[in-house]
């Protein structure tokens, strides 16, 4: 069984048809998370106490009204009046930090030669650095140099079957095509993260 069938929630099951499901994107984002137990390395831990700590931001306004911030959106237009924005915000870092996963192991399937050393470390390059302090990047740059060889990875996840892969692939595309979806709404929406 490969780690995407262990999954709560996979992305590929998210609801998008009238925004983004907001209790659904939660549950496949914390998939995300345990990925990073697969990496076998403390070091990526600064990655998951971010994403978890955003994950909660955005859950706990969820859960002050459900109904209301049933979707990404509207939690959003929701939070948009208030001076803090907190859930906001988490879901801002939230996405950054999905969309260096999903580059990284997008990288890493289209490339099988590349190791995942590089794979992460062209995916944070790519992704989060240019919003990462110089007291952070050192950070961040341990951790891709932690990353474990390519072969034991794909072993730790199940993912050795060409049927294993597509599997993957689809897994990784549905996140792209949802942190897409966020981030052309914070595009058409600027007000939301003026200042974050």
């Amino acid at each position: 069984m490969t780690y995407f069938e262990t999954l709560d929630r996979s992305f590929v099951d998210v609801n998008t048809t009238t925004g983004i499901n907001t209790a659904e994107f939660l549950e496949a984002a914390e998939g995300v998370v345990k990925l990073f137990d697969s990496l076998g390395s403390a070091a990526f831990s600064v990655v998951q106490n971010d994403m978890n700590g955003n994950i909660k931001k955005v859950r706990e306004r969820f859960l002050s009204n459900p109904t209301a911030n049933d979707t990404l959106q509207n939690l959003m237009d929701n939070e948009s009046h208030e001076k803090k924005r907190v859930a906001t915000e988490g879901l801002l870092w939230l996405t950054r930090g999905l969309d260096f996963t999903a580059q990284a192991l997008s990288r890493s399937l289209e490339d099988p030669s590349e190791e995942l050393t590089v794979s992460f470390t062209k995916s944070y390059e790519a992704t989060l650095k240019k919003f990462h302090s110089f007291v952070i990047r050192p950070v961040f740059t341990l951790a891709m140099k932690a990353c474990p060889n390519r072969k034991g990875f794909y072993e730790k996840l199940d993912v050795v079957t060409d049927d294993s892969r597509a599997q993957m692939k689809e897994w990784v595309q549905a996140l792209q095509q949802i942190i897409y979806t966020i981030q052309e709404f914070f595009s058409s929406h600027p007000a939301y993260i003026k200042g974050m």
